[in-house]
């Protein structure tokens, strides 16, 4: 532990601020429509390739993704095993939340807000490590426990990618999947023969729709913390009891729980109907949890 007394941990590193999302205005998406019938499987790869050479289409994976692909009704894919933790998110000190996690994530993880690329744009994290390449959940390639496990972590390999035709961004999102993942022997198919979905891809296809749309609502509540002016930046420290110096994690912001009173009647209303209060009141309690992420770092290091 000697080393890691003294470091300066900043939770907001260049790492976070790729793992921020851009949500596009709106909750319509790109479905699957590849192999809907053989000529538009055929336009569809064509589209695709023609975007490899960056004449057409232009695909930008999420952070952690490296080579992604428009899903294919005819491939099969390597899903995760439960409780595994994909690659990227093996050594990830934080990964981004939506909207409707709050509750599940403060059980578990502190959730702080990281300004993207040191603007006024904010998005909540759940922080999963004391330092810079630390998941202090893994253990041994699978999530510590029965903790919950976010939803950007649950999606892997699959995932919903704004796509840009002839230099123009679409406001719709394409489905992809992680190449590395597309495994004809040792996969499983999502679509039977008849080209029809089956129920485990039912039900990912739902995670990943319902999730794109959740962040959309994350953004509308980052923008209204902003512009309410509640968040503040702060740094923790933390000692551990066989003493030596503190931890400094900073980076990070927080509701500024005291300048809820000075709001006027109207923004109180809005944080309430958009149930924007409950999440910070989450948020704020879920701070307790950096003892435990200080617990847990000492068990790994004993």
């Amino acid at each position: 532990m000697e080393g890691d007394r003294t470091l300066d941990l900043r939770i907001a590193n260049a790492a976070l601020s790729q793992l921020s999302y851009h949500p596009t205005e709106g909750a319509e998406f790109y479905r699957n429509r590849l192999a809907r019938d053989s000529r538009g499987d055929r336009q569809a790869r064509a589209r695709y390739h023609s975007g490899l050479r960056g004449t057409f289409m232009d695909i930008k994976p999420p952070f952690g993704y490296q080579d992604i692909v428009p899903l294919n009704r005819t491939q099969k894919v390597r899903l995760l095993r439960p409780g595994e933790i994909p690659a990227f998110a093996s050594d990830l000190n934080a990964i981004p939340i939506s909207y409707s996690e709050f509750a599940l994530v403060a059980r578990e993880y502190p959730i702080v807000f990281t300004a993207v690329g040191g603007s006024q744009v904010f998005a909540p994290v759940a922080v999963l490590g004391m330092a810079a390449g630390e998941n202090l959940f893994n253990h041994g390639g699978s999530w510590a426990g029965n903790v919950y496990v976010p939803a950007y972590a649950r999606r892997f390999p699959f995932c919903m990618t704004k796509v840009t035709l002839d230099k123009v961004e679409q406001q719709n999102r394409l489905i992809c999947v992680e190449k590395s993942h597309l495994d004809e022997a040792a996969g499983e198919a999502m679509f039977d023969a008849k080209g029809q979905p089956v129920e485990k891809w039912k039900e990912i296809e739902r995670l990943l729709t319902e999730y794109e749309v959740d962040l959309e609502r994350s953004r509308e509540m980052c923008g209204i913390l902003s512009d309410y002016g509640l968040l503040e930046p702060f740094t923790m420290q933390a000692k551990f009891n066989s003493g030596g110096d503190p931890l400094h994690l900073t980076g990070m912001h927080r509701v500024a729980e005291g300048k809820i009173e000075h709001l006027n009647a109207s923004q109180l209303k809005n944080l309430v109907k958009k149930g924007v209060l409950a999440r910070i009141y989450a948020h704020l309690l879920s701070l307790d949890n950096f003892a435990k992420l200080l617990d847990r770092k000492a068990a790994k290091a004993a």
